[in-house]
């Protein structure tokens, strides 16, 4: 099991940016896939990015798609989530999610989750 901690979230205004980390402890992240998820209130959580153990595939959902991007770094054992363009609809807070599944883009195939970090966008 992986423990992971997310952090970067708080207030922006609408059009600015935020970088969200994902630091893991207790194991490595290497040969994980992670996942970015995010869940607004009242509604179910939902896809936002993942990549892949080796960062050879990327996936991002297409709300996000061109300013959002994932990467990591094993060597610090951190993913992180690059958000910008920000708007009123990403406010939500943002969970990292790690497996060592093949499939990364669907919330089920995920088992370590942080606490999740708040993202508020204010218009």
């Amino acid at each position: 099991q992986v423990q992971l901690a997310e952090s970067g979230g708080g207030l922006v205004q609408a059009g600015g940016s935020l970088r969200l980390s994902c630091a893991a402890s207790g194991r490595t992240f290497r040969g994980y896939g992670v996942g970015w998820f995010r869940q607004a209130p009242g509604k179910e959580r939902e896809f936002v990015a993942a990549i892949s153990w080796n960062g050879g595939s990327i996936y991002y959902a297409e709300s996000v798609k061109g300013r959002f991007t994932i990467s990591r770094d094993d060597a610090k054992n951190t993913v992180y989530l690059e958000m910008s363009s920000l708007q009123g609809e990403d406010t939500a807070v943002y969970y990292c999610a790690a497996t060592q599944r093949a499939i990364i883009t669907t919330i089920h195939q995920y088992g370590d989750w942080g606490q999740g970090t708040q993202v508020t966008v204010s218009s």
